[in-house]
């Protein structure tokens, strides 16, 4: 008798670690699914206003206050953390304004080539789904860059002393994408400044 209850207490104990373990492989399944679909926001500015009459040119002194300014607009933008990842493109002008943003939220600014957005968006989605990215590119890479992470495809075409927008395009895990566009430091002046460059 005291071997049969030995053996059906071995087996009770047996049965509840095979609970507790799938019960713990269910929730920690359900949290990576979780995480999966979390969703992805993709912040796409311009370069800031640039030297005149330079190749490669860097900021000017109005680009780089709008680059401050946008290190100001940007650090603290999402309420619970700050900005994952920032990234610009092998110019110098996309580097200079958002170097002040990278050394404000202590994240390391990294180089990415517009050119190809369908390669910036793989990027986007294997290693920075879920969190909140910033790239800085010319006007030329907004409308494909946009419409690659399923954004508006209604963009206007961008100026290029067109500096002051900030376009948010929201990527769900479910539902539909959003973009945002917003404003920020000097406004763009219209078509009497395009002719001035």
């Amino acid at each position: 008798m005291a071997i049969l209850d030995r053996d059906r207490s071995r087996r009770r104990r047996k049965r509840r670690l095979v609970y507790s373990l799938i019960f713990v492989l269910i929730v920690t399944g359900f949290v990576w699914f979780l995480k999966q679909r979390s969703t992805t926001t993709i912040m796409v500015v311009t370069h800031a206003e640039v030297e005149s009459g330079v190749e490669n040119p860097g900021l000017s002194p109005a680009g780089r206050v709008r680059a401050n300014e946008l290190r100001r607009v940007l650090a603290d933008v999402d309420v619970t953390h700050t900005v994952d990842a920032v990234f610009a493109t092998r110019w110098r002008r996309t580097q200079e304004t958002a170097e002040p943003l990278s050394y404000r939220v202590n994240k390391p600014l990294q180089i990415i080539n517009a050119d190809e957005p369908g390669k910036v968006f793989e990027l986007l989605q294997e290693d920075y789904k879920g969190q909140l990215v910033l790239l800085v590119v010319d006007p030329a890479d907004v409308q494909p860059l946009v419409a690659k992470f399923e954004g508006s495809k209604n963009l206007k075409p961008i100026a290029n002393s067109e500096h002051d927008s900030i376009y948010i395009v929201s990527v769900p895990w479910f539902g539909k994408e959003r973009t945002l566009q917003l404003h920020y430091g000097r406004p763009y002046a219209g078509q009497q400044s395009d002719a001035l460059e």
